[in-house]
């Protein structure tokens, strides 16, 4: 038995939910949440591409099938504006479509440009959110920091922390550096603004 078919037989899909064996490893149930979460990427784009063609095809008929398949009309639309607005070949797969839908207001050129920034700094769907609110505020300012590798280990340590003051890890990494830029001898006149102007976080 592969690994794959092990996860099926421990975490079982219904179509009202999940079925955990109590022999569910903790890699397991982890390995579940990534392809959960692939699924529920995949279905916004399904859906998006799915009302696009409607819209397009069956004009003045597409509403009365979305209504009678019980899905929400704005949430649709919402997904398939992002759909519409990055052909097949424009869309990231390394990125998720909420990745997509924080730059499709933008032109072509920046959303590309936002999302290869994305993609090479591996950056989350809020960091994204964070450094485009940034840019917004003070584009001179801003600066994409390098990508650095760390343990998993000081990854999920840092998750907690952050959860324990109900901040973003983003958020919380930038108020340990700033805090911490704040300790150190001599640097207070050059306070490290990322936080505040970028983030918009106040200590």
């Amino acid at each position: 038995m592969n690994e794959r078919e092990s996860v099926e037989r421990e975490v079982v899909a219904t179509p009202v939910g999940l079925s955990f064996a109590e022999r569910v490893t903790f890699e397991h149930w982890e390995r579940a949440g990534r392809q959960i979460a692939r699924v529920v990427n995949s279905s916004a784009w399904y859906l998006g591409d799915w009302l696009v063609f409607g819209q397009d095809r069956y004009e003045g008929r597409y509403q009365q099938s979305v209504a009678e398949l019980g899905l929400e009309y704005q949430t649709l639309r919402n997904y398939a504006r992002v759909a519409r607005g990055f052909p097949y070949p424009r869309r990231r797969v390394e990125l998720s479509f909420q990745h997509h839908a924080e730059v499709a207001a933008l032109p072509p050129q920046e959303q590309d440009r936002w999302l290869d920034a994305a993609q090479r700094g591996g950056w989350s769907r809020n960091a994204l959110r964070a450094a485009l609110r940034g840019s917004k505020r003070d584009d001179a300012g801003w600066v994409v920091l390098p990508k650095v590798s760390v343990t998993n280990e000081s990854v999920q340590r840092w998750r907690h922390a952050a959860s324990r003051t109900n901040a973003e890890l983003e958020v919380w990494i930038v108020r340990s550096l700033d805090r911490a830029a704040e300790t150190t001898p001599g640097a207070g006149e050059h306070r490290d603004r990322f936080a505040t102007d970028v983030l918009g976080v106040n200590g």
